[in-house]
């Protein structure tokens, strides 16, 4: 009757509908092979249909009607081809432009939701649920006349792009539709990667990645071949990794894609990196300071002088912050030149240099040629090495405010690290004023957002700082906006050490960080992980999300 017959038995009993002696009487009572115990349950009378899909669709959140395929608006009807919605087991109901309501019979059918999801080009589908020969018979009479209609959605993937893989067009659809519903997924990155006997795809939304429905595996190599020339690679080279870029405009939105092909076993393995423009909007009050870091960031980026770093791992948001940096001071009367490698963003009002190393342009060349620019403002991508960190160095002693970026745990080991890779102590207490590390936790979703009392687990977890826990904290339970995973969006959670006379003097006698982060404590600097509980307690993020981020910060 559903596609998990078992748990929804589970549920049935839990809510008191049914018995435990009622369902081993049931189990015991079947005949037919392809028989269920739900299926005896309810054809024995001990419940009925409505009943049962009535209470597992409330334990999800989903309604529970009746379809009469007479009320059904045949625009609606549509929007869903009739291969997809016999394909999906579905029958639309309401729809506007941006989304459509499905009725189907299995509440469990999240599968076919998230597919459809992918198969309509993003829409966003919501639905309900309905008693399975209601939904067989609308369907049957909604698509009567549209039997052997050709259809012109993504079902060309499974439809004619499927039947015959050279299909320059189908491919071509397929290869957009990939890129297009990723972006009105708010997606960072599509993953497009050959597995033995599938074609996988996935998009990284809000950091954690997600399956979507896969491609025909016989598609793979047009698929790919396809990206490849968007992005301008050699598509006859399959044994080196290549580098790319697509530029297109979605919704009206200038997009960039960073494209990046990698032999494997199965085929060449292809990741496109979003980015999206109308993040350099971004201020700092969106990033997610808390209302002191705000205003102290806000003091050093508009210094006149000295380096300030960003540090942190791939993928915690440091080259989305030195924008939002560049954004607020980018003024008429200042001169900005960035470095880097690649230019992820064009800003407006802003130099910015690609570091190109086959001609010998790297980071360090770069920088020395433009300080001959006279720029006030210098942004450097990020400080891999002595030479590099040299000269940015040198630079901040002569008048320019550096920008950059460090990978380090956290904010005082930058210290360590500039001083690891050879730059000497007295250039780095001269020159650094401050350094923040950052992390990006996912946002709980506010539509699903609900109040709940920390577990004895969570209270353990956090140790010493136990003792700041709210005695309310939120979590997202999971809703259709945020694809039941209970958050949307990301924000950051920082610490900042600022350099002061008595961390320069530490500095100069090469002490270590720890403590280089003792003296930042007691000049009040929070750890990331006591900003990440000021954010639980606002409700902005979980606690789940902050432990996560911050295991190595016992503070």
């Amino acid at each position: 009757m559903t596609s998990n017959d078992e748990y929804v038995i589970q549920i049935l009993v839990e809510r008191g509908f049914l018995t435990q002696d009622q369902v081993d009487a049931a189990a015991k009572s079947m005949k037919a092979e392809n028989e269920t115990t739900l299926d005896v349950l309810v054809s024995g009378g001990t419940i009925g249909e409505d009943e049962v899909l009535g209470t597992v669709a409330d334990q999800f959140g989903l309604k529970y009607c009746h379809v009469n395929a007479d009320a059904i608006n045949p625009e609606v009807v549509k929007k869903i081809p009739a291969d997809i919605a016999k394909k999906y087991g579905v029958v639309p109901v309401v729809a506007d432009e941006d989304s459509i309501t499905v009725a189907l019979s299995d509440p469990m059918g999240y599968d076919a939701i998230d597919s459809l999801r992918y198969v309509l080009h993003g829409l966003d589908v919501q639905a309900v649920i309905a008693p399975r020969a209601e939904v067989n018979a609308a369907m049957a009479k909604i698509y009567a006349e549209d039997e052997n209609a050709d259809v012109q959605t993504r079902g060309e993937d499974d439809g004619s792009a499927g039947d015959e893989a050279g299909d320059d067009s189908a491919v071509i659809k397929l290869a957009n539709l990939i890129i297009t519903t990723a972006i009105k997924m708010k997606a960072s990155d599509i993953h497009i990667e050959p597995m033995e006997k599938e074609f996988r795809v996935r998009y990284r939304i809000d950091g954690a990645l997600r399956k979507m429905d896969s491609p025909p595996k016989r598609l793979q190599g047009a698929i790919i071949s396809r990206i490849k020339i968007m992005s301008k690679m050699k598509i006859s080279e399959k044994r080196i990794p290549q580098d790319g870029r697509i530029q297109i405009t979605v919704g009206g939105k200038d997009l960039d894609l960073r494209v990046s092909s990698v032999p494997t076993n199965h085929g060449e393995s292809i990741v496109m990196r979003i980015l999206d423009k109308t993040n350099l909007s971004l201020g700092l009050p969106q990033l997610g300071f808390l209302t002191d870091d705000q205003a102290t960031f806000e003091r050093l980026i508009k210094l006149p002088d000295g380096v300030v770093l960003v540090t942190g791992p791939t993928g915690s948001g440091k080259t989305t912050t030195l924008y939002a940096c560049l954004g607020q001071i980018n003024t008429p009367d200042k001169k900005l030149i960035t470095v880097e490698d690649p230019v992820e963003y064009q800003m407006s009002g802003i130099n910015q240099v690609q570091v190109n190393k086959d001609v010998g342009l790297d980071f360090s060349a770069a920088l020395r040629s433009i300080l001959r620019q006279a720029p006030n403002i210098v942004m450097i991508g990020e400080i891999r090495d002595a030479e590099t960190a040299d000269i940015a160095m040198e630079a901040a002693l002569t008048g320019h405010l550096v920008f950059s970026t460090l990978h380090t745990n956290d904010a005082p080991s930058a210290v360590t690290r500039l001083l690891d890779i050879g730059v000497k102590p007295f250039l780095v207490a001269s020159a650094l004023r401050a350094a923040m590390a950052q992390r990006l936790v996912r946002a709980i979703c506010e539509k699903c957002k609900e109040s709940y009392t920390p577990t004895e687990r969570e209270m353990k977890m956090l140790g010493s700082m136990s003792k700041t826990v709210p005695e309310r904290m939120y979590h997202g339970v999971g809703c259709d906006k945020c694809g039941r995973s209970g958050y949307k969006g990301r924000k950051g959670i920082f610490e900042i050490f600022k350099v002061d006379d008595t961390i320069q003097r530490l500095i100069f006698d090469h002490a270590p960080a720890t403590l280089l982060r003792q003296r930042a404590r007691e000049m009040g600097m929070r750890t990331l992980r006591e900003d990440g509980m000021l954010k639980v307690a606002s409700g902005m993020t979980s606690l789940q999300e902050v432990l996560r981020v911050t295991m190595g910060d016992a503070d």
